[in-house]
Formats: C-alpha cells, sequence, structure tokens
C-alpha cells in the first residue's frame, strides 16, 4: 500500500468514475466523466459494491472467504468429514453466515482481483493463479446461485492419486453444458454447428437446449476408400479381448493386446498410435507388456514413444516422434482418450498411418462429478445414464481414430480393439462418415484376420493416386464462384434461435457458416 498508493488511489477513483458514467453516482459540478475501462463487461449496468472498492477493504474481503475455504478443506478430510455435495446457494448460504460477508460483492470478485493486479503492473500472474481461481469460484458461486442449481458443489477427503498423500479438494462442477452455447443463441438468428464427432446428432438439441431447423449426418466425399475401420473382438488365440473392470486384470487380454500392437507394428509403415481408456489402465498394460517382453519385440519394428500427464515431457515425445517417422524408421504413440493428443493434434500423412482404440473410452462412473451431471441430466432433461454414456463414449473414440485422417489424399486403418464394438447399440452411435466403411466383413475380426486386411489396404492405397478421380470429387474455381453468386440472392432466415447441425468430416466438401440475422 506504502509503494503503490498513488496507483490504488487512481484505481478508485476510475471506478468512481465508472459509475458516474453510468448515471449511477452524481458527477461533481467541477469534473467531467471518464470512459470506465476497468469494469467488467460481465457486471454491465451494476456498480462495484462500496465495500471492495478500496484496495485494502478488497484484500480483506478475500482473506475471509478464504480462511472460510481451509476451514471447509479442513473439516472435509477430517475424522468426521467425507464426501459431500452441495447446491451454490446452500454453499453460499454456509459461507455468508461464517465470514459476515454479503453475497452481492462475491459476484465482482474476479473482475475486482484482475483490476488490482492490473493496477499494480503485476507481471507474473502465475504467482496468483490460486487466488485468481478463488476469486473466480467466488463469482461464478455467487452468479448461479439462484433457481435451478446448474453448478454443484463436489468436496472430497481425498483427490490425490498418489497412495498415503491427503489432499482435500472443493470442486465447482458445470451440470448444464447449454450455458456456454445460450449467449450464442440469443446473439444470433441462425446458427451452424458442424464437426465430425457429433453422433449420435439426435442428444445435441437435448443437451445444448435448442430446436434444430436442419439436422443431417453427411457421408465423406472420396475418390477412394481411404479408411478401413475395423472391429478385432478376437486374439490370435480367438480369446476376446476387452477392457471391461472384469477383463482387465486377465493375463489373457494383456498378452493378446500386446501381440495385436507388435504384429500390427510389423506390417504398418511409418506412425502408429494407440489410445487406451485411462493413464492407470496405459501405465499397467506398458508394465505387464515391459515384463513379458513384449515391448522389446515391438522396438524391434518402431520406436515407442508414450503421453504423459506433463505438457513439456509429451511435447518432446511427440517432436521425436515425428522425426522417427521423417528418417523412416518408424514409430508408435501410447496415449490416452481424453487426453491432449486426442484433441488437438493431427497424425497426418506418414505420421499416422493406424489408429488403434484399445478399449471403450467411458467416464469414470465412480467420479462424484460425473454423478452429480447425470443425475441433473436425468431429472431435467430425460436423459439416461446408460444412453449419455455410450454417447460420450463413443464420441471419443471417434475423436480419437478421426486423427489419422485430415485431407482427401489422406488414408489410415482405425482400428477398435475391443468386444464391445461389435455389439449394434455401440457401432451405430459411430459417425455416419465412418460407418460407409465399416462393412460387415470388418466387424468381429482376429487379430491374424485384421492383419490380413490391414495388409490388403494398405497395398491399394500405396498406388499412385488416379488424379482425374480426386479432382471429380473437388470443386472447380467455377463452380466456387457459382456458389457464390448462388448464396447472396435473398434467402428466408430461420429466425431467432435456428440452428442447424451437420456431421462431417475435414476431408468433406462442406462449407458451413453462421449467419448473424
Amino acid at each position: 500500500k506504502t509503494s503503490d498508493n498513488q496507483r490504488l488511489q487512481s484505481e478508485y477513483q476510475n471506478l468512481l468514475n465508472g459509475l458516474i458514467d453510468q448515471g449511477l453516482l452524481d458527477a461533481p459540478s467541477n469534473d467531467i466523466g471518464l470512459t470506465s475501462n476497468v469494469l467488467s463487461p460481465d457486471v454491465l449496468n451494476e456498480a462495484v459494491p462500496g465495500n471492495i472498492r478500496r484496495a485494502e477493504h478488497f484484500i480483506s474481503f478475500m482473506k475471509k472467504i478464504v480462511e472460510h475455504l481451509k476451514e471447509r478443506l479442513r473439516a472435509v478430510a477430517g475424522p468426521n468429514g467425507g464426501v459431500q455435495s452441495e447446491t451454490p446457494l446452500a454453499f453460499l448460504h454456509r459461507l455468508t453466515n461464517g465470514t459476515s460477508l454479503e453475497a452481492k460483492p462475491l459476484r465482482f470478485a474476479y473482475s475486482r482481483l484482475t483490476s488490482l493486479l492490473r493496477t499494480l503492473q503485476v507481471s507474473n500472474l502465475d504467482d496468483f493463479r490460486s487466488l485468481t481461481d478463488i476469486a473466480d469460484f467466488a463469482t461464478l458461486l455467487s452468479t448461479y446461485s439462484e433457481g435451478v442449481a446448474k453448478f454443484a458443489i463436489i468436496m472430497e477427503p481425498n483427490a490425490s492419486s498418489i497412495p498415503g498423500a491427503v489432499d482435500p479438494v472443493i470442486q465447482l462442477a458445470c451440470l448444464d453444458s447449454s450455458l456456454a452455447m445460450a449467449p450464442v443463441f440469443k446473439r444470433f438468428g441462425s446458427v451452424v454447428i458442424t464437426s465430425g464427432t457429433l453422433s449420435p446428432i439426435d442428444l445435441y438439441p437435448k443437451l445444448l437446449q435448442f430446436q434444430p431447423c436442419v439436422s443431417e449426418s453427411l457421408n465423406m466425399s472420396t475418390f477412394r476408400p481411404c479408411i478401413r475401420p475395423m472391429v478385432i473382438t478376437r486374439g490370435s488365440d480367438q480369446l476376446a479381448v476387452s477392457t471391461k473392470y472384469e477383463d482387465r486384470g486377465d493375463m489373457g487380454v494383456v498378452r493378446n493386446y500386446g501381440a495385436m500392437l507388435v504384429e500390427l507394428c510389423s506390417v504398418i509403415p511409418d506412425g502408429v498410435v494407440a489410445f487406451f481408456t485411462s493413464y492407470s489402465y496405459m501405465e499397467s498394460l506398458v508394465s505387464e507388456w515391459d515384463a513379458m517382453g513384449i515391448l522389446r519385440e515391438l522396438t524391434k519394428n518402431k520406436l515407442v514413444f508414450i503421453e504423459t500427464k506433463d505438457v513439456v515431457e509429451t511435447t518432446l515425445a511427440l517432436d521425436n516422434y515425428r522425426r522417427a517417422c521423417d528418417c523412416g524408421r518408424g514409430a508408435v504413440f501410447l496415449s490416452v482418450a481424453r487426453g491432449k493428443v486426442s484433441e488437438g493434434i493431427n497424425f497426418d500423412r506418414h505420421y499416422g498411418r493406424a489408429v488403434i482404440m484399445f478399449g471403450v473410452p467411458f467416464q469414470y462412473t465412480l467420479s462424484h462429478v460425473l454423478r452429480a451431471r447425470l443425475e441433473y441430466l436425468q431429472t431435467h432433461y430425460q436423459i439416461r445414464e446408460q444412453d449419455f454414456l455410450n454417447f460420450d463414449a463413443l464420441r471419443q473414440a471417434s475423436q480419437c481414430v478421426g486423427r489419422v485422417i485430415r485431407s482427401k489424399t489422406d488414408y489410415g486403418l482405425m482400428i477398435f480393439a475391443d468386444s464391445r464394438y461389435s455389439r449394434h447399440d455401440k457401432r451405430s452411435k459411430l459417425p455416419k462418415w465412418i460407418l460407409q466403411f465399416l462393412g460387415d466383413a470388418y466387424l468381429n475380426l482376429s487379430t491374424d484376420m485384421a492383419i490380413e486386411y490391414s495388409r490388403q489396404f494398405l497395398r491399394l492405397m500405396g498406388q499412385p493416386i488416379d488424379q482425374a478421380a480426386l479432382q471429380s470429387v473437388l470443386l472447380t474455381i467455377e463452380e466456387v464462384e457459382h456458389m457464390s453468386l448462388s448464396s447472396a440472392e435473398p434467402t428466408t432466415s430461420a429466425g431467432e434461435g435456428g440452428a442447424m447441425i451437420t456431421e462431417t468430416t475435414a476431408s468433406a466438401d462442406v462449407t458451413a457458416s453462421a449467419v448473424a440475422s
């Protein structure tokens, strides 16, 4: 306060000027109102409460919140504690009673802290990340405390994965994903939602709370069968393979998965990406494979790289994986569904000639956050628990295998290694652009059969590209210009909140746009 007194006083004056600009305070007769640049757009026409305008008052305010959260964590981790779940209103009620703070200032905690850090010209914001998280928590808690509880506060006595460590945690879990899309639907008259992994497409209107004007799932427009999805249900010894909980410890399944990876890597050139259902399952499999000598066999054909929870390590592993593919040595990258690699990394061309999905990537069903969300969806949107879990798992599986195809001339194998994928209730939830290539001949395969189909596919894709056939699925400049002229003609708006959902891949010739009307 002593060293930054002038800046703090200037900030306080700016807050007052902002209130004058909004007409909430009368301007002094000899003063000219200035445009406020410190009020958050989230509060627009609301005034920052007087009890947190001065920096020293706000710091005292935040200290009380921090002490209350510490007290709640100690209670949860104590001998009489345990997992607890509360609505934002109940949590807010206990906070205001325990600290004697008012609820309204909590809504401005995040924007007020951001303003203070900017005023003090703090260069390293990472030092204040924990405090920023608490301010963000307080703002969301106060903002969504009224009406139907769309958030849940989950308190767990130990969220640490390290045996013996105690790490109590308070989580603010969003239960309603429509909150994120509501401002988009409110602002624009027509919205197009398009992606390659929207199946089953009929669940999105329920989850995001809108009525689609058009809902369509499209085939991939291609001049050759550039992907070869296959479902492997059995190993070479005809033992069923699956990552179901009761089968995970079966050494026969572990051995078959390892042998499958080794045999596939021996016939597939360049890069191969393998996805597992979780970090813990991947680590246990790799450990068993090492003891069985499978990793040693695997390295005879390709170098092995593994995704970790550390972003720097994973980035370095990806760089080395690409180098191994570029030099012709070949590599296999072991990664996790819902991880960094499955969401934003492309394995185009020789970086990904095959993707192997070991298991069905269901969420951890004992998660308290997931249980709260499933209960919310069942109660408010009548979405059954199993329907949502299947939808989410198959969407993640599609997201993983879709890494392999990124352009018209690209090609690759998509291997679903789990007996459950052969069931119609699972398989039917895959996107249409995958199902169009997933014929009956590629279902319920053993490892030996999949190896033979892989050889045939790679031999076919290794032939020179037919340029005439390629041009037949691409738009010419004249056709694009004609489409541009046609789109300039008057059209009828879908009206307020109108939306269209389309499902397609990056390689299909479909152009999607959002038009504000």
